[in-house]
């Protein structure tokens, strides 16, 4: 009989901010060949040599002054999403996990393959496509189930970057600030280098290279997380009434 599930899976974070358990988070996520896209022998000789000696000290130290008494952010919110979609389907089950540390994919996988799961609808909760983050999630993912769940289909929901529910969400979580008046709204998101918009790139001949490529329609778009964050940001201020704003990476 067929049995769906969900699985949500977000990037990941130390078990605790103490020096070790920064370290060994930021080793697996660094040597993630999509994050830190070099060779393996320069990947090993740059994070073990170059960033771990010293990085994993100041890490710890801005983790400490967000830490929550429940546990990192990053979890603990991720926690709540997974609660929120439990009530909200029931008997489907809903397993929660990182990219990188603790709850591991393995341990959701192997859960969901114990309760006789047939299909599993993969939720990478990042909005936009990056290579360094949605991309790396799913085919972390594809591994896992290749080794312990050889059987059991998965689906993928696509980044969610112009969806009206998600543009919905931010315009709510962020009205009653709007409505206290501004000069100019600056939309800031992180960046990536320029060479993983290039690799995501199916056509090859577009990101970056033809003129004003993300406004130009193409099938680029699909894997272009600087395509997305436009599009993200064009959703929001329609629906927001915004006039005076301006986008940085």
């Amino acid at each position: 009989m067929k049995k769906q599930a969900v699985l949500l899976v977000n990037l990941g974070s130390p078990d605790s901010p103490s020096v070790p358990d920064v370290r060994k988070y930021l080793r697996e996520f660094l040597m993630d060949e999509r994050v830190l896209d070099a060779p393996y022998p320069v990947r090993f000789g740059v994070v073990n040599f170059a960033i771990l000696p010293g990085r994993p000290k100041e890490s710890a130290e801005a983790y400490h002054k967000v830490w929550q008494p429940e546990g990192s952010p990053l979890i603990v919110i991720s926690k709540e999403v997974q609660t929120a979609l439990r009530a909200r389907l029931n008997d489907v089950p809903v397993e929660l996990a990182m990219r990188y540390q603790n709850p591991s994919i393995e341990t959701a996988v192997r859960s969901l393959a114990a309760q006789n799961v047939t299909d599993v609808l993969l939720v990478p909760m990042f909005p936009h496509y990056a290579m360094s983050s949605y991309e790396t999630a799913v085919v972390r993912v594809q591994e896992v189930m290749k080794r312990f769940a050889r059987t059991m289909r998965l689906q993928v929901m696509a980044p969610y970057y112009n969806e009206p529910d998600y543009i919905a969400a931010l315009v709510a979580s962020s009205r009653a600030y709007l409505e206290r008046g501004y000069d100019h709204l600056l939309f800031s998101f992180h960046g990536l280098p320029e060479r993983h918009l290039h690799k995501s790139d199916p056509t090859g001949c577009h990101c970056l290279k033809a003129p004003n490529c993300c406004n130009v329609p193409s099938p680029a778009h699909k894997t272009c997380y600087r395509a997305q964050c436009f599009r993200t940001v064009e959703a929001f201020v329609e629906q927001a009434g915004v006039v005076n704003y301006s986008l940085a990476f």
